[in-house]
């Protein structure tokens, strides 16, 4: 196969199951990935990309929030503004995906929003994977529709085993049959709101008698964890695993919840209520308007309210029709039209025509 364009990630987690399956169908198109994690790292490989090549820029906490002072974070601006000059005097496309809203761990907002504001001057294609996306951000930058480009997230079908049954994932847990198993899995940081899950779940066990379990799993930084003991619930059996889940446990956390919820205070994109529906456990998302479009009419999507997100989870929790209705064909047709493979046959259509414009245009 004849080499094709580079497309430059940045940052590229090798671990990371979401750029993986991006770069499927791209990578069979001929392709070349090359990735970058270090934000001088990114700045010396992006001097190499010429002509019909892409540099593709995902989270941009690397750039401004890895800065020592304020001085740092204001020189590590201007010399990203300077990068991104460079690679479109050369003919370089640029691809943004707007992951969040802004990053989660903020210190530097004001570098951050200069961040956006480059990026979607500079950007030959703003990658979201909802259209609401360009009005949420709108208060931080403004997006040009001509620039916007709709891809979804993708479903997680193939990449995590699926071989361990239901039965087998609770009793590794020491599941009783009658306790309801509610899951919470992701990275545990204080703004995602698992304290608020904890507290809710041990008023709904305490109001309702109803067994609960708690699952928590996920890395959890030692400032984080020690913000959770004081919430840890008295009322409900807590499971606990404060640390990554490797790939192949994935599966046997899922597969033994009844309900995965995302107490999260603020959201945008979440690959894990994508992970949730590849293994068919109902979600709990919060009530933001963004997110009632992407899932409208999904039975196996409930919604809690945020003006009071505690006193709505307990009572979630304590109603048993939160687990009933849920139909397995909408969960299957929800998976089949965000399949990997067609996501990442998306993606490359996009590198095809961004490499492609590039080139007639030097011709």
């Amino acid at each position: 196969m004849k080499a094709g364009p580079t497309v430059l990630v940045f940052p590229a987690w090798r671990s990371n199951p979401y750029l993986n399956i991006l770069s499927l169908a791209p990578r069979s198109q001929g392709f070349q990935f090359a990735g970058e994690t270090d934000f001088y790292g990114f700045l010396r490989a992006a001097r190499r990309l010429r002509r019909g090549d892409v540099a593709h820029i995902h989270w941009t906490s690397p750039i401004a929030q890895s800065a020592l002072s304020e001085r740092d974070a204001d020189s590590r601006v201007r010399q990203f503004e300077r990068a991104l000059s460079g690679m479109r005097r050369r003919g370089v496309r640029i691809v943004w995906t707007v992951h969040n809203r802004l990053p989660h761990e903020l210190t530097y907002r004001r570098q951050e929003q200069a961040i956006y504001r480059a990026l979607a001057d500079a950007a030959d294609a703003v990658h979201v994977m909802t259209a609401d996306t360009p009005s949420v951000i709108a208060d931080v930058c403004v997006v040009p529709s001509e620039k916007v480009r709709v891809i979804p997230h993708p479903s997680y079908q193939g990449i995590y085993d699926t071989g361990i049954t239901r039965t087998e994932a609770r009793e590794s847990f020491g599941l009783a049959p009658d306790e309801v198993a509610v899951l919470f899995l992701g990275q545990i940081r204080p703004y995602k709101g698992v304290t608020t899950l904890m507290r809710a779940a041990d008023r709904a066990a305490r109001d309702d008698g109803r067994p609960l379990a708690l699952l928590l799993a996920g890395h959890t930084p030692p400032g984080s964890l020690a913000e959770l003991e004081p919430d840890m619930p008295s009322s409900v059996r807590a499971v606990t695993f404060f640390d990554f889940v490797p790939d192949g446990d994935i599966a046997r956390w899922f597969a033994a919840a009844d309900v995965a919820v995302f107490p999260y205070r603020r959201i945008l994109n979440s690959g894990s209520v994508h992970l949730a529906a590849t293994f068919g456990v109902p979600a709990v998302l919060p009530d933001e308007p963004h997110l009632r479009d992407q899932y409208a009419g999904q039975s196996w999507v409930s919604f809690f309210d945020t003006a009071s997100p505690e006193e709505s989870l307990t009572g979630m929790l304590s109603d048993s029709s939160l687990l009933e209705g849920v139909d397995p064909a909408d969960v299957r047709a929800f998976l089949e039209a965000v399949s990997p493979w067609r996501v990442s046959r998306l993606y490359g259509g996009l590198l095809e025509e961004l490499s492609g414009r590039a080139v007639a245009e030097a011709s």
